[in-house]
């Protein structure tokens, strides 16, 4: 037998094991690395973070990624070269976040790595029925599993697609087999470039989780300021604060088709960019709004679409709670305008029930990668409109 997989089989009859989970999003602000401790598997899933870091990206590396991210016409050469380069880059930041903490390579089992999405395009976004749904997420996991010694499991949402899903939202999985409880429906909302939630109904409810994107969150945002005041994000809503909403323009946005579609359902920044928004400007003669007022109507535009799915799927629940995590957490105008916008409704973030908001996203990585190492497709066969399966691509070091 290959001493590899020999090694895999051997990690997999472990009671614990030591997993990276990464997850680099659209906003591009860094790569989230953190290092957990997962127990058993299935609804006996119990998980640790032991570990957590963003390590930023520069410059350089944003710019690369932003020749081909959500674009239909691009350098063929780009797209080869990115698969490698990103893979490369992650694992030297791997190495670098294990040598910062002191761990030694070895003593992890196993990097889950989701890579780098830059293009999404199921059939419900694309409206081309030719081609079946698909999505590509680049960063080779051969590439971080040889430089960084360890085995890797990435490209999770191949199979998603393989077995009828549309590749996102992946969230479910993982927030399923975490954090659904006895006695409280849960909205696990984050809002990363593109916004989503996974509803967990009480466990003796009856009722079916899934999860779902509900449209904006942070990117178009993030694309107009990096377009007009040449910086990455607004943060602190400092920008957006100085603004007035704009009723016309954020009634043009909200009028999108796909924000009516039933849940579950899947979008990225292909359908939600700064196409959008200036097609909108054209459309209801505000192109000449400032930069303010543009910011302030963007958020509240974010805003509405999370409060209207919020408010659809807890309709005539009871002792519903909503917990935020993603970096629209940090964006004090975006949180308080949904509270506005559910005015009777818990919101706050995930750290409440024991998670780190900015880890989230990666840690749930670590729990899909241990779910395909040690689980089974039938620990998540309770998730309504999602595909029972186990998700990702195995690379050995050597």
């Amino acid at each position: 037998m290959n001493h590899q997989i020999e090694k895999l089989y051997r990690i997999s009859q472990q009671p614990t094991r030591r997993i990276i989970g990464l997850m680099s999003g659209t906003s591009l602000d860094g790569l989230d690395i953190a290092l957990c401790e997962v127990q058993n598997s299935g609804t006996s899933t119990q998980m640790k973070l032991e570990k957590f870091v963003t390590m930023d990206y520069t410059d350089d590396f944003r710019q690369f990624v932003r020749r081909i991210f959500a674009k239909r016409q691009i350098d063929q050469q780009d797209l080869c070269g990115l698969n490698a380069y990103i893979g490369l880059v992650h694992a030297d930041l791997i190495n670098k976040a294990l040598q910062d903490w002191g761990i030694a390579n070895q003593d992890i089992d196993i990097i889950a790595s989701h890579g780098q999405t830059v293009f999404h395009a199921p059939q419900i976004l694309t409206h081309d029925k030719t081609l079946p749904n698909s999505t590509l997420q680049i960063g080779d996991g051969d590439h971080i599993a040889v430089k960084t010694g360890i085995i890797t499991v990435s490209d999770f949402r191949q199979k998603h697609i393989a077995a009828g899903g549309e590749g996102a939202p992946l969230a479910a999985y993982g927030d399923y087999l975490l954090f659904t409880d006895d006695a409280q429906h849960r909205i696990l909302l984050n809002i990363g470039g593109i916004s989503n939630f996974t509803f967990l109904p009480t466990s003796n409810s009856g009722m079916k989780a899934f999860a779902t994107d509900l449209g904006p969150g942070n990117t178009i945002m993030n694309q107009y300021v990096h377009k007009h005041c040449e910086i990455e994000m607004d943060r602190d809503a400092a920008i957006a604060y100085q603004g007035t909403v704009n009723p016309t323009l954020l009634k043009a946005l909200l009028e999108e088709h796909f924000l009516s579609l039933d849940f579950p359902k899947t979008t990225g920044p292909e359908l939600f960019n700064l196409a959008y928004l200036e097609a909108k400007q054209k459309e209801t003669n505000t192109l000449l709004l400032s930069k303010e007022d543009v910011m302030a109507t963007l958020n509240a535009f974010s805003a509405q679409a999370i409060i209207d799915g919020i408010a659809a799927v807890s309709a005539n629940l009871e002792n519903v709670a909503v917990y935020v995590s993603g970096g629209g957490l940090h964006n004090p105008l975006l949180m308080e305008n949904i509270q506005a916008g559910l005015p009777k409704m818990s919101i706050s973030s995930i750290e409440d029930i024991a998670m780190n908001p900015d880890a989230k996203e990666a840690c749930l990585f670590a729990i899909l990668a241990n779910e395909t190492i040690a689980g089974s497709s039938d620990n998540v066969r309770n998730i309504k409109d999602s595909p029972a399966i186990c998700m990702g691509k195995i690379s050995l070091p050597s």
